[in-house]
């Protein structure tokens, strides 16, 4: 494995197995999670995505499952109740029965008001990294000056099972250039299944319809750059179209598009401190399409 591709990828799949279109029960879901940690690829995987809704309902599962650690990114509404029960399964009060032990990690927000981001942010619980979802289609301004130097981070939607639900490449450019400049994180949610960008069915229906998908890949390489302003703005726009793995070359040490090139530490700090992950429903279907273009 190139050191440039695990340091772009290292835990940047979120597993939302419950969230549309899989849509599976929740023992399914932790199944599929147990065994995606079991598979050569683990090291792309990061938490388990689950409504504050469900918790108790997967901590009364537990017990049937071997592993004895789950990274949890719990959705919350931004109720203080819900954050309640998530400052009080944080780390490092994370025991429960069996052996097993659960740490929450991340909290995600449905969409707030700036207003309201500011006032959820006071009553965070420590050690837990917050996640607030922006809507692409709002000015993003009043989000970034509430979020910026906070430590939070923003969340958006590239895609969905509709067709409008998926930005333009225009709004996802601008939105990740955005957040550089603001040094705000970032995460990505839904319709980030594959590598590169392609037209795909939305969902597993036979009348399902297609439109254009935007690639993992193009959005964390986009990302890393943006991060270290390596690109100007129109470029952006290129990257993000990029549909060629060709068109990126990965090196141990480096990862170059053009005549730009990111050396291994710039990638690991642009995904630790800028691009956190993304969420997706499936973990197998983005590793096999990345299986497929690079022939591991």
């Amino acid at each position: 494995m190139l050191g440039s591709l695990k340091a772009l990828l290292t835990s940047v799949v979120d597993y939302a197995g419950l969230f549309p279109p899989a849509k599976l029960d929740l023992r399914e879901a932790m199944e599929h999670y147990v065994q995606n940690l079991a598979s050569p690829y683990a090291w792309m995987l990061g938490r388990f995505v689950i409504p504050a809704s469900r918790l108790q309902e997967l901590v009364k599962l537990l017990p049937a499952f071997p592993l004895k650690h789950w990274s949890l990114s719990i959705i919350s509404s931004g109720d203080l109740e819900s954050i309640e029960q998530v400052r009080r399964r944080s780390p490092p009060k994370a025991s429960l029965d069996a052996g097993n032990k659960i740490a929450i990690t991340a909290l995600e927000f449905s969409p707030l008001s700036p207003p309201e981001i500011e006032r959820v942010l006071s009553d965070l619980p420590t050690g837990v990294e917050a996640f607030f979802e922006i809507p692409l289609n709002s000015d993003l301004k009043p989000y970034l000056n509430v979020l910026r130097h906070t430590g939070a981070a923003a969340k958006i939607r590239t895609g969905g099972t509709t067709i409008n639900a998926f930005p333009s490449v225009f709004q996802l450019s601008q939105c990740i250039f955005s957040f550089a400049e603001a040094q705000v994180p970032f995460k990505a949610t839904a319709g980030l299944h594959h590598p590169l960008p392609a037209e795909y069915p939305l969902t597993s229906e036979p009348d399902s319809p297609a439109t254009l998908m935007h690639g993992f890949l193009n959005v964390a390489i986009l990302a890393a750059f943006a991060y270290w302003q390596k690109v100007r703005s129109e470029e952006a726009l290129e990257i993000l179209k990029e549909i060629s793995n060709d068109a990126f070359q990965f090196k141990e040490d480096r990862v170059c598009w053009r005549d730009r090139c990111l050396d291994i530490l710039e990638i690991a700090a642009a995904r630790q401190y800028f691009f956190r992950s993304f969420g997706s429903c499936s973990f197998q279907e983005p590793v096999n399409d990345l299986k497929h273009i690079l022939n591991w």
